[in-house]
């Protein structure tokens, strides 16, 4: 127990989203609000986000976050989308209405199955998200107990390294039925392409082309 308080003790103040980003308090329009006001902003105390060009450190992202939903909730945004009208009254980043029961513990076990089925698969992970870290992911990819194909290499956009690879497929009478991607994505965070979006872009079309990463 004192081991696990002293861990928690020493990444309490980190960003589990991005351990190399600031810490912040997540910002958003109050969720009772019906529209979008600036003058929520200035309610939640970020209203250093109208004091531009004097912009705080440190930056943080979450401050984008705040700036989406004037976006879109706009009605010339939605009509751009096709949006149509009624359908959405108030956009909101995260909808927690949703009338929904978690009954399921573990996905594994779906994915097990899969790998029974001619399909491929792609699963990548920000390699600095620590609010589910890639070792916890790559962990339960081996416990479906399929063979490497070709173990860790390095994938590249623009010359650089972007990441490490692996692919896993399962074999039935020395024929492959299914295969397996894994990647990490370098730098990325909890959700790998809002901090890498050029990488991330490369990685989904080389699969979908079938072309290594």
């Amino acid at each position: 127990m004192g081991d696990i308080l002293a861990i928690k003790k020493c990444i309490g103040k980190i960003f589990t989203g991005q351990i190399l980003e600031p810490s912040c308090k997540l910002i958003s329009p109050k969720s009772m609000a019906l529209k979008w006001d600036p003058r929520f902003l200035i309610a939640d105390d970020t209203d250093i986000l109208l004091s531009s060009p004097h912009v705080p450190r440190p930056w943080c992202r979450s401050y984008n976050y705040v700036y989406i939903y004037k976006w879109a909730n706009d009605e010339t945004v939605q009509d751009a989308l096709h949006i149509r009208k009624g359908t959405k009254k108030h956009w909101e980043r995260c909808n927690k209405t949703l009338a929904y029961s978690y009954n399921v513990k573990s996905s594994v076990d779906y994915h097990r199955n899969l790998t029974k089925k001619p399909y491929r698969a792609l699963i990548y992970s920000g390699d600095h998200d620590m609010t589910i870290p890639y070792i916890g992911t790559h962990e339960w990819i081996e416990s479906l107990n399929l063979t490497i194909k070709f173990d860790w290499e390095p994938w590249f956009v623009d010359g650089q390294v972007a990441g490490y690879t692996m692919l896993y497929a399962y074999n039935e009478l020395d024929y492959i039925t299914y295969d397996l991607r894994f990647a990490t994505v370098k730098g990325g965070g909890h959700t790998a392409p809002e901090y890498r979006p050029e990488q991330c872009l490369a990685m989904i079309d080389r699969w979908f082309d079938y072309f290594p990463l």
